[in-house]
């Protein structure tokens, strides 16, 4: 009876040690390999999208050396992973083939402020085992910031390359309130760039990111040739983030959000 009870005690445990154990997982896209890789143990990671290692990619570095995947069935199945992790990759056939097999995806949620980047992280990071993990970067960006104090009282315009802007209620807007300046795009969300009304009132600051020549060529900017644009460009002091740290919704827009404080307050000092 003892020795029944012994194995039916240590089959009990390695069922919880096998339950416990984080899964083997795999990204099929730009934004979900952030997480993926910032969360899972390496050796957990059995894939992740080609864009992994962009320049673009906060975390280029660390994707180095991972292997890569395109989001189809044929790619995904053939690693037999545990889970598979999304943000936007993947088409609906091939996540609709997932979900006949059985097969777990995990959908990272939309943010568009730093409450929604924190219920990413502690759910993202629950669902690949690493909830420790991930309340050790909710830690970092809420110190982040918290280093932010006060307000610089200047307005703000954020500025894509095709001449799109954004006004409340998205990630922007929130990293630009966390830096302290107004944004002055009007309304909610994205929407092109109000020529008409920057003719009237310029803001006092540009705020860019993906400025660059890989990027976004000049000649390729819907709006370049417009004189409120040129002079908006050519006239206003403008702020450049990092796009790699600005490109998906996650804690690294804190950083982001410090570095434009940062360069915001050196204008001012001048």
């Amino acid at each position: 009876m003892a020795s029944i009870t012994l194995i039916t005690a240590l089959s009990g445990l390695a069922l919880a040690t096998a339950e416990a154990s984080p899964p083997r997982v795999v990204s099929l896209d730009f934004c979900a390999d952030q997480f993926v890789i910032a969360l899972a143990d390496r050796e957990d990671i059995l894939a992740v999208s080609p864009q992994a290692d962009d320049a673009h990619s906060a975390l280029r570095d660390q994707a180095e050396g991972l292997p890569q995947l395109r989001a189809t069935a044929e790619e995904v199945l053939a690693l037999q992973p545990d889970l598979i992790v999304r943000s936007y990759g993947g088409d609906a056939r091939t996540l609709n083939f997932f979900e006949r097999l059985g097969l777990e995806v995990y959908q990272i949620g939309f943010a568009n402020d730093f409450d929604g980047i924190r219920n990413n992280v502690r759910a993202t990071a629950a669902a690949l085992g690493q909830s420790e993990r991930g309340e050790i970067l909710i830690t970092e960006m809420n110190a982040h910031l918290s280093a932010m104090t006060g307000t610089s009282d200047r307005s703000a315009l954020y500025l894509t390359p095709s001449g799109a802007t954004t006004g409340a209620g998205t990630l922007i807007d929130a990293t630009l309130e966390a830096a302290g300046l107004e944004n002055a795009a009007p309304g909610t969300g994205w929407r092109s760039l109000p020529l008409e009304q920057l003719a009237q009132e310029t803001p006092e600051l540009v705020v860019t990111a993906f400025m660059d020549d890989q990027s976004a060529p000049p000649d390729g900017w819907a709006v370049a040739s417009h004189p409120v644009f040129k002079r908006l460009i050519g006239d206003t002091p403008r702020l450049e983030m990092d796009g790699a740290r600005t490109s998906c919704g996650t804690w690294m827009l804190a950083e982001a959000a410090g570095d434009l404080r940062d360069a915001a307050d050196a204008l001012e000092a001048e």
